[in-house]
């Protein structure tokens, strides 16, 4: 969820979500309603072309290089739909930590696939938004758009 400009608010989100074809928009739409009623506080707004993104955050390596990034993000991609949580502790991902409790998902570091609407379960889904968004809360940056 990095190396790009975010690009857009709210508007330009839901516009990407009207833009999918069913059944996945209907799919996108009900998890994109769900994260603004879980993280409240998290404002959308469109970070590239087909990545919605629920809060920025500032980051900065040792190297020196730094940028902004999603907090939580939501994607539809040809076989799945993926949500990006990059809350961590330094050696695990939030989501990394839910990986039993999500049996039908596919988990990698910050990154959740679901192939089918069916396999999430937003209880567990809602309590790796809310860690995560604590976890980056020092880090959090105004989202304008």
């Amino acid at each position: 969820m990095t190396g790009e400009d975010p690009i857009s608010g709210a508007e330009a989100a839901q516009a990407y979500i009207d833009g999918l074809e069913e059944p996945r928009r209907s799919d996108l739409q009900q998890i994109h309603a769900f994260i603004r009623k879980t993280v409240p506080d998290l404002q959308p707004y469109m970070y590239g072309k087909d990545l919605i993104g629920y809060g920025r955050y500032h980051y900065k390596y040792a190297t020196g290089r730094e940028g902004e990034a999603s907090i939580i993000g939501l994607s539809s991609r040809k076989a799945y739909i993926s949500v990006y949580a990059t809350g961590g502790d330094g050696e695990q991902y939030v989501a990394e930590r839910f990986k039993d409790q999500m049996p039908k998902a596919d988990i990698g570091k910050s990154c959740i696939r679901f192939k089918k609407f069916e396999h999430i379960d937003f209880d567990v889904l809602g309590k790796i938004l809310k860690e995560s968004e604590a976890i980056m809360a020092p880090l959090k940056v105004p989202v304008e758009g």
